[in-house]
């Protein structure tokens, strides 16, 4: 069993995971793209792309009756049908280059050429020639989501989207048109970076709360008043103590993600799982710091790095193991919080004993969909 390195005190852990596929979303609006190919599985491509704004241009001595129906109307970017086969310019003069090849000689060329001309590249079904993969599509454009398995499981990628598609209403295409015509407002309002981001947490938790309503000025309105209304919190800073319970992420607490979701800072200790730092965003800042029941000497070093942080009006969260309720060294540090004057949130961690589940536990699995059992005999 691989062993990772320990780290210091102070030192960051890693980002972000590996990853088999870097998921980009590239603007193909009035870009050419060569398409080589005119059976039914490059007109799905050539709709795909389509789709996407691009001009596909269609390179096939044959068509298939799907090529020829989607060719004639277009989901947006028009589809031009040139009847012989591709060549090496047709490449050079495109953004983006995909082919359907009968067999991998052809495949072979046609990614030699790509590669050749610079080109992003895929050739249908054939992942050892591609340069790029597609994946499978939620549309609820301008929010898209694409998922991946990297051609391990197509049909797994089909069956996830499939769920996705049904979790997510149609209507939130309609609040991401809102989102693009308001966002240019919110940038002259002269709202601070933290007041911004408060705007579209509350525009966030509004458009779920409404998801088939269509949003307009009223919406912009109220949502602003109340953005204004919280502008001094949002610039404030504050210190979340927030328990991880047993430590099993599938057990925090709705109330401790939505911590992690909206901190600028995370302290944590040797015993904090990483899969719990994945709730947090990408660009927050995580340190690894003493544990909280280390010698007395070490506390206030951790309270004396929040502090600091929370009165540079950042959002810190300090993750422990188990209950800060029920934890001595977190007395210490709630006391060293009061008396620093910061702002102070005390969440609960997961508890379980004798076979009692605790509310926060309750909370923790109506988050995620699963039944409760009362305590209650």
């Amino acid at each position: 069993m691989r062993v990772s390195p320990k780290m210091s005190e102070g030192q960051q852990p890693a980002r972000m995971a590996p990853l088999s596929r870097l998921p980009i979303f590239l603007s193909l609006a009035g870009k050419s793209v060569a398409l080589a190919g005119g059976n039914a599985a490059a007109a799905w491509k050539a709709e795909l792309l389509s789709a996407a704004g691009a001009e596909v241009n269609v390179f096939s001595p044959t068509l298939s009756e799907e090529m020829k129906t989607i060719a004639a109307m277009p989901p947006d970017g028009r589809i031009v049908l040139h009847l012989r086969a591709w060549e090496a310019k047709d490449l050079a003069n495109s953004v983006l280059a995909v082919a359907a090849c009968e067999d991998d000689v052809d495949a072979a060329r046609f990614a030699a050429t790509a590669r050749a001309a610079n080109i992003p590249y895929n050739v249908i079904d054939k992942p050892a020639f591609c340069g790029f993969a597609f994946g499978a599509v939620v549309n609820r454009s301008p929010l898209v989501i694409g998922i991946s398995t990297d051609g391990a499981a197509p049909v797994f990628a089909q069956a996830i989207r499939t769920k996705i598609e049904a979790m997510l209403p149609a209507g939130f295409a309609r609040w991401m048109n809102a989102a693009h015509g308001w966002r240019a407002a919110i940038k002259r309002s002269g709202l601070s970076f933290a007041g911004r981001r408060r705007f579209w947490q509350l525009f966030a938790a509004r458009a779920f709360n409404h998801p088939d309503h269509a949003p307009g000025d009223a919406d912009f309105d109220l949502l602003l008043s109340n953005t204004y209304r919280e502008a001094g919190d949002a610039d404030a800073g504050s210190v979340s103590l927030v328990g991880t319970g047993p430590g099993d992420p599938e057990l925090l607490t709705l109330r401790a993600a939505r911590a992690l979701r909206s901190a600028d800072v995370i302290l944590f200790d040797e015993r904090i799982s990483p899969e719990i730092l994945d709730f947090s965003r990408r660009e927050a800042k995580k340190l690894l710091v003493r544990s909280i029941d280390d010698d007395a000497s070490d506390r206030p070093t951790t309270s004396t790095l929040a502090v600091t942080f929370a009165r540079s009006g950042k959002r810190v969260v300090r993750l422990m193991a188990g209950d800060p309720n029920s934890s001595i060294g977190a007395t210490a540090e709630i006391s060293a919080y009061h008396k620093a004057g910061v702002t102070l949130e005390v969440i609960p961690g997961v508890a379980e004993a004798d076979g009692r589940r605790s509310d926060a536990t309750i909370d923790a699995d109506r988050d995620r969909g699963r039944p409760h059992r009362s305590n209650a005999s």
